[in-house]
Parts: C-alpha cells; sequence; structure tokens
C-alpha cells in the first residue's frame, strides 16, 4: 500500500510560524489541552478538505527546491554525508537486480556497500513517476537530519544531483516488520519472500517491537525541540535490526506539529488507507493524535497478524478496526484475535493488557485516545514480562478442543476393543 492524496481541497488562508521553543513536559500538557478543543470542535465542524500549508520544517519545501537544488544543495545541518551518483552506483553494483531489497511510494531501495567506510547501507533512489517527490526528499534530509534517536533509522548521506535524488541509510537486515507479520514481500505483493529463512515472531518479540516503534514515536512528539506529525505510520515503515531492534523509517510525509495556541495543522490529507485517523481523513485537521490512531493500527496488526486493509477477506474483516471493534467489547472473544502464528503461546493477561492499549488508540474521538508517553509506559511494561510457553499455559482453545476430539475417539476406539475382547 503506498501513500495517497485526496482531492477536493478548499482554499486556506497561510499561517505564520511562531518561533517559540518548549520542552518535552510542556509540550504534552498543552498538547492535551488544545487536542480536547479540537475534538469538540470537530463534533460541529462540518467535514471539508483543507489545502496544504507550506509551513514545513522550517519554510515551504517548494521555495526551498527552487533555491537550493539547482545548486545541487541541501539545507544540512547535521551529520549526513553528500554523495556524488556515481559512488551509489558503485556502491550498488549499478542498482543490480540482486540488490534489491524492495519499493514503497519514494522508489525503489537497493542494498550497497561504502567502500572508504566499509559500511553496508540501503540506498533508495527517487521515483520520478511516484507518488512521492522533491519536497519529500527534502522534509525526510531536514527531519533525520534534526533527529537523532536509537528508534529512528540513520540518514548515512543524500545524493541531489542534477535530477537524481537517493538517499542513505543504515542497513537495517532483518528487513521490515510487514515482511516478518505477512511472510512476504511489500514490494512485490506476493508470497514470495525475498529474505528466507525467517521465523515467526513470539509473543515477547512482537511487544519488544511495538515498544521499540512507540518510543522512537515519543521522540517525535514529546523530545523534539519542534515536535513531529509522523503521518505514516505503518508496518512496512518499521524496520528491524540485530535483535529485532525497532526503528522507524520514511519520514517524507512528517509535518511539523502545532504550537502555542494552535490545536491543529491544516493540510491535504496524505497517508495510506488503512492507517489514516478518520477525523484527519474527513477534515483535514492534522494532530499528534492522529499518529497514535496509526500506532493503535500497527499494535492490532502486531497481535492479530491481520493486515490493515486486506482485500481477500469480505464484509467487516476486510478493515482490520472495523473487525476489531466488536470483538473489543467482549473479553470473551479476545482469544480470537490473537494472531494463529502464536500457536496459543502468549500470556492471556498480556494478551488482554495489549488489546486495551490498541482499542484506546483506535478511538473515533481523538481526545480520547491517550498521549504517546502514556501508551511508551504501558509497552515498556508488557515487554519486560517475559513470557515462556515451558512454564506458563498455552492458550488456544481450537487446539484444546482438537485434542479433546482426539482423547474421546480414543476412548470410544477402547471402549469397542472391550466390547470385542468380551
Amino acid at each position: 500500500m503506498g501513500c495517497f492524496p485526496c482531492s477536493g481541497e478548499s482554499s486556506s488562508s497561510k499561517k505564520q510560524e511562531r518561533k517559540r521553543k518548549v520542552n518535552s513536559s510542556d509540550n504534552r500538557n498543552r498538547r492535551d489541552d488544545r487536542e480536547k478543543t479540537q475534538a469538540d470542535t470537530l463534533k460541529v465542524s462540518p467535514p471539508k478538505f483543507v489545502k496544504e500549508d507550506h509551513a514545513v520544517v522550517n519554510q515551504s519545501a517548494a521555495e526551498v527546491a527552487s533555491r537550493q537544488l539547482d545548486d545541487d544543495k541541501v539545507p544540512c545541518n547535521g551529520d549526513a554525508r553528500t554523495f556524488k551518483f556515481i559512488e551509489l552506483v558503485d556502491a550498488t553494483q549499478n542498482f543490480k537486480p540482486e540488490n534489491f531489497l524492495g519499493a514503497g511510494g519514494f522508489g525503489k531501495v537497493y542494498k550497497g556497500h561504502l567502500p572508504d567506510t566499509g559500511e553496508i547501507v540501503a540506498v533508495k533512489q527517487l521515483d520520478h513517476n511516484g507518488c512521492q517527490g522533491v519536497r519529500e526528499f527534502l522534509i525526510e534530509v531536514l527531519t533525520l537530519n534534526m533527529a537523532k534517536h536509537p528508534n529512528l533509522v540513520k540518514l548515512i548521506g543524500y545524493c541531489a544531483e542534477g535530477d537524481q535524488r537517493l538517499l542513505v541509510y543504515e542497513y537495517m537486515p532483518l528487513g521490515s516488520l510487514e515482511d516478518h507479520l505477512y511472510g512476504m514481500s511489500s514490494s512485490t505483493g506476493d508470497n514470495t519472500d525475498p529474505r528466507p529463512n525467517r521465523k515467526t515472531l513470539d509473543w515477547n518479540t512482537r511487544m519488544q517491537i511495538a515498544a521499540g516503534a512507540a518510543r522512537g514515536l515519543e521522540y517525535l512528539h514529546d523530545q523534539m525541540s519542534k515536535p513531529i506529525i509522523y503521518r505514516d505510520l505503518k508496518c512496512s515503515n518499521i524496520l528491524l535490526g540485530e535483535g529485532y531492534h525497532t526503528k522507524l523509517s520514511d519520514f517524507g510525509l512528517a509535518k511539523v506539529g502545532p504550537s502555542g495556541d494552535e490545536t491543529h495543522v491544516s493540510t491535504r490529507v496524505m497517508g495510506t488507507y488503512g492507517y489514516c485517523a478518520p477525523d484527519y481523513a474527513m477534515t483535514g485537521q492534522l494532530t499528534f493524535k492522529s499518529d497514535i490512531y496509526s500506532f493503535g493500527v500497527v499494535l492490532l496488526e502486531i497481535i492479530t497478524g491481520r493486515r490493515a486493509i486486506d482485500n481477500r477477506r469480505t464484509g467487516s474483516e476486510i478493515n482490520l478496526v472495523a473487525w476489531a471493534r466488536p470483538l473489543f467489547k467482549d473479553r470473551k472473544k479476545f482469544h480470537q484475535m490473537a494472531d494463529p502464528a502464536l500457536g496459543g503461546q502468549y500470556p492471556v493477561r498480556g494478551l488482554y493488557q495489549a488489546l486495551a492499549i490498541a482499542a484506546m488508540c483506535v478511538q473515533e474521538q481523538p481526545n480520547m485516545r491517550p498521549l504517546i508517553a502514556d501508551i511508551v509506559t504501558a509497552l515498556n511494561y508488557l515487554a519486560s514480562q517475559k513470557y515462556d510457553p515451558n512454564i506458563d499455559p498455552i492458550h488456544c482453545p481450537n487446539i484444546k478442543s482438537k485434542r479433546d476430539g482426539e482423547q474421546k475417539r480414543g476412548m470410544g476406539k477402547d471402549n469397542e476393543r472391550t466390547k470385542l475382547e468380551d
């Protein structure tokens, strides 16, 4: 699934950016008050689409593009290197098909090797026919040069030579969360897994991944000098390193969040179908709680092993949230939401708690969704509670009933033997 723009824009006035630095605690407190006000506004405001404002990072991406990229330069104050195109051609062996890792809205990604440092890297090349372009390239470079965190992918460098736009990241050897959950490549959409020998994620690993993704999102929301709304949180953008260390990637749709007395950022709706918060999709009013909804969808995918949108299913089962909402109301049905691939090997209490977090995140009203700091606290706790299937009971009613049936059939055969012997 790629990113999508929504049509039907209406004009909106350009807002002046307020230059104010706030610490993380002030961000959280003020944001909570703003979002309560915004939720009340959403109840009475008619649905509408609003035109994208130009307060991306520090200035209009279009202005940056016209002023800076003509000189093959990108405004960058971080540690990112500037590569020549020929260097990345050599690093990827001329983008050899064997080095292809995947593709997304931005373009194709290839595995590469930098001879001067010996680093193994991932090189993402802009597809000029794709749904993302120079603007997203700039936002990605600017965002990752401001953001430094263990749960965000590291930007090694970039290339802006002629019409070539490439990004160079640290290589994440275990691929994406999407690949692990569904055993297929997001780039091909078929059942061919380009990274073989992949085991099913157990419960402990799933909670570890969820907690890591939450910590990355918390950094963007609460710990940056200019808080960032991710806007594209999904399983294919969660990458895994050694030991299933989690890192968020792909920040081309990121936006600077509201500040001061602002309750939201008015923007053209962008994102991925199935992950986009309904309030944002209807009004174009982007808030930090929009990311929380997306995180709830991802957490549901981690727990259930179901896709956010699965067109192979029918009715309400196509949409993961629509399928899950009725089940949230009955704890007796929670076991039906556990991924069958777990084989019943999960802690019942842990499952209930994880589903409760997901249910709060996907609330329709944004003010009912929790703050990311509270989600991090809860998931860090769940990740610390290690489940051992050799000690703790296995919970799988289907398997249990099957075994009971086999035992009953066995008892029947024993009775028949007894009658014959008599």
